[in-house]
């Protein structure tokens, strides 16, 4: 049996980079761009419009979480923790994807990241 080929990502990326030109507002956007270009490898990219999505929606639990793991996948790990704490503070809630997310690699064994991770299985 023959696997279907893997999606390539650029098609996306340059339809939603022309949505974003005209609308660079529009946040479900700034969203999807920022997921793209991180699993395509353009971390500086991913952060980017993770930042941009956080100054659009600062009170989104999620769009802190993102921000953590673009930060944390740029070896910026002070600014990832603190990202991450806010994102907690908000009510991000999932303690088990935090616990495995492999963008969050270079934190899971930093004290902070741990007293983070207990605090939303508390809260849970």
């Amino acid at each position: 049996m023959s696997r279907p080929p893997k999606h390539d990502p650029s098609f996306d990326i340059s339809f939603f980079e022309s949505v974003h030109r005209r609308c660079p507002a529009y946040t479900e956007v700034i969203e999807l761009l920022g997921g793209l270009y991180t699993r395509s490898g353009r971390i500086a990219d991913g952060l980017r419009m993770d930042r941009k999505l956080v100054r659009h929606q600062p009170t989104n639990a999620t769009a802190h979480y993102n921000l953590a793991c673009s930060l944390a996948l740029s070896q910026r790990r002070a600014d990832a923790l603190r990202a991450l704490a806010k994102a907690v503070q908000l009510g991000y809630d999932d303690a088990d994807w935090m616990r495995q997310d492999p963008d969050l690699s270079s934190l899971k064994q930093d004290e902070r990241f741990l007293a983070l991770l207990g605090k939303v299985q508390a809260q849970s």
